[in-house]
């Protein structure tokens, strides 16, 4: 890995554009490598930096020095102020830089929803059946990080943001595209350029790489040079979902419901995913049993955090569009209220509005300026919305989880599912999650 990084910076003026979590690990593998012949950090926050070497610029003008550097070393997070194709020097990513190197290796699984959640499903199956499996990406693990961990038959399990993607021009050899949702719509201006970084999964494949995707995102055979395997619930699907039943060429598999962690119906779905995955690296039915019987689901996705005065609650922090909304409440049968709203990014709440009408849950407390602005969509332009005694409408999630608590009935569930982001709230939606967990077990 040092030599291909070498390869790149060798008597180059380098930036780091970005410096967060990966940022920082960029910076310690440059100066590993060295060879530059200049090496600078450029962030709109003030950094603090011992490397005395080192140029650092900050501010509001961070991006106006991008042509100045041979080679730019862009964070997924960044938004780019210019256009790609005015950017003189040569843009790169730990991403890019890795799946170079190790691409016939990864395993890369991107969806707008459960990347996360069939990311480390995966990860810990390969590694329950006696796998060398590593796990990486988006997950919150740069892929620098782990260099030292690979050999020559490590399996790297590795979750691809939009970001990590928008840019790629290489792709895994083992792909897995989930999904895709109104998403991100904030960073991309359109749904047409989200779902253009998305493809960008297996657009860079080659013949004999495989994708796992979807049944209703096939791609056509002009944009996909790979072996497609289509997952779904469709009689035609490489890897079909009935009920609890997998069923993918000769196999059938049967999910042990009562016996896993996962909740509701869309886990299937991902799981269903895992099997056709891990079939090809060769696990059997009993290890994949094994390893799906002892995974721990991950915080704030569907998570039941405890019960309070005989109520339920689930944390579904990781909720930010309509369809997550909707996949609570059928999972949750029993629910008897429904948290939702957050920031507002502009997305079409009319799915949801819809599904709400329809559904027979008790209460829907409407928060934050999503929550105002679809109590105010349905009394504008939703005259038939069923019951609408059902909405309550409050200022922040303290308010919500107060009222919830009054309103919620012993024996029933209470979820909060904002199918809205977390940002200009709070740090992310870990700490929405975690602030929710605090207000449910707080005593009055």
């Amino acid at each position: 890995m040092i030599d291909t990084i070498r390869k790149y910076v060798n008597n180059k003026k380098v930036l780091i554009l970005g410096f967060g979590r990966e940022g920082k690990s960029t910076l310690a593998l440059l100066k590993e490598a060295g060879g530059f012949s200049s090496l600078a950090i450029s962030d709109r926050n003030p950094q603090d930096i011992m490397e005395k070497d080192v140029l650092l610029i900050c501010g509001e003008d961070y991006q106006k020095c991008l042509n100045e550097y041979d080679v730019i070393f862009k964070s997924p997070g960044i938004v780019l102020e210019m256009d790609r194709k005015d950017i003189r020097g040569q843009l790169l990513s730990q991403t890019e830089v890795f799946f170079e190197r190790y691409r016939s290796q990864i395993i890369g699984i991107t969806g707008t929803k459960g990347k996360s959640t069939t990311t480390t499903l995966l990860h810990h199956i390969l590694k329950s059946a006696g796998k060398n499996t590593v796990l990486a990406g988006n997950i919150g693990i740069p892929a620098f990080d782990i260099i030292r961990e690979i050999t020559d038959d490590t399996i790297i399990t590795f979750e691809m943001s939009s970001h990590q993607l928008e840019y790629m021009t290489v792709a895994p050899k083992t792909a897995v595209y989930l999904n895709i949702h109104e998403e991100h719509l904030d960073h991309y201006g359109t749904m047409e350029k989200y779902v253009a970084a998305k493809e960008n999964i297996y657009k860079n494949q080659v013949p004999g790489d495989r994708l796992f995707v979807n049944e209703l995102i096939v791609p056509g055979k002009d944009t996909c040079a790979s072996d497609v395997v289509t997952v779904g619930y469709k009689e035609n699907a490489d890897i079909r979902i009935e009920g609890n039943v997998i069923t993918y060429g000769t196999s059938r598999y049967v999910i042990p419901v009562g016996d896993i962690r996962l909740l509701g119906e869309h886990n299937y779905y991902n799981i269903a995913t895992a099997y056709g995955v891990t079939k090809e690296f060769g696990v059997t039915d009993e290890e994949f049993t094994r390893g799906l019987c002892s995974y721990e689901t991950l915080p704030h996705r569907l998570q039941y955090i405890g019960t309070v005065d005989g109520v339920k609650y689930y944390d579904d922090s990781i909720s930010t569009i309509c369809d997550t909304a909707i996949q609570a409440l059928n999972s949750v049968k029993d629910a008897a209220t429904i948290l939702i709203g957050g920031m507002d990014r502009g997305i079409d709440y009319g799915e949801l509005i819809v599904f709400l009408s329809s559904h027979d849950i008790p209460n829907i407390i409407l928060m934050e300026a999503t929550g105002r602005r679809i109590y105010d969509e349905i009394n504008l332009s939703y005259a038939d919305f069923r019951d609408k005694s059902r909405l309550h409408l409050v200022g922040d999630l303290k308010e919500a989880v107060a009222l919830a608590k009054s309103i919620t009935p012993k024996g029933a569930g209470c979820v909060m599912s904002p199918a809205a982001a977390s940002y200009g709230i709070f740090k992310n939606f870990e700490e929405r999650g975690e602030v929710f967990n605090r207000l449910v077990h707080e005593k009055a």
